[in-house]
């Protein structure tokens, strides 16, 4: 008969997170991932799988979870302009509490690029995911007077995806919590 196990599945898996957050895949050993879980070997490989396995886990939970919060934020204000600079705000805030550990879904990018099809598809999903919250909540506030009429939606979506991965990128290069929201006010005043 099987021994139950003896961890809670979802502490292990953010704290699987962290550990791929500092070292990325590569620079992630099964070493590491077993102490920063507090796990043992075969509870991993029962649980999770192998690394890679774990890995594609730990990073669609990682970016499931960033994406909606980044909506949650972007829907929760009455006014267009205030849920983009509020979900802007909150990447910088993010961004300076996270620090030096980075963001799993830019060490991705950043590690693999396109070239591995699992990790560019979860990766491509998120990002059409937010898009289109943002593309939307831009519309509403051109429609509203709020941004300017002159504003391309969809160029204007690009840039605040991009100012996003911007600000983290800034937050693991140690930019202070200061110029990252500079970033975020910079990024709010090119739609007025």
């Amino acid at each position: 008969m099987p021994r139950p196990k003896e961890f809670d599945r979802e502490t292990a898996l953010r704290e699987a997170i962290q550990v791929f957050c500092d070292g990325g895949f590569e620079g992630t050993s099964t070493d590491d991932l077993l102490r920063g879980m507090g796990i043992s070997r075969q509870s991993m490989y029962d649980t999770f799988g192998d690394k890679r396995a774990l890995y594609l886990e730990a990073l669609r939970h990682y970016i499931t979870e960033r994406v909606a919060n980044q909506i949650r934020i972007l829907s929760a204000a009455a006014s267009a302009l205030k849920g983009l600079e509020a979900t802007l705000n909150a990447a910088a805030i993010a961004g300076t509490k996270e620090g030096t550990s980075g963001c799993m879904g830019l060490g991705a990018i950043s590690e693999f690029g396109r070239s591995d099809h699992e990790i560019a598809s979860l990766i491509d999903t998120a990002e059409r995911t937010l898009q289109s919250a943002l593309l939307h909540r831009i519309d509403e506030g051109k429609s509203r007077g709020e941004i300017s009429a002159d504003v391309d939606t969809r160029a204007a979506t690009d840039f605040l995806s991009a100012t996003f991965s911007a600000i983290k990128l800034a937050a693991r290069g140690g930019a202070s919590p200061q110029n990252l929201r500079n970033i975020a006010r910079m990024a709010i005043r090119s739609l007025k």
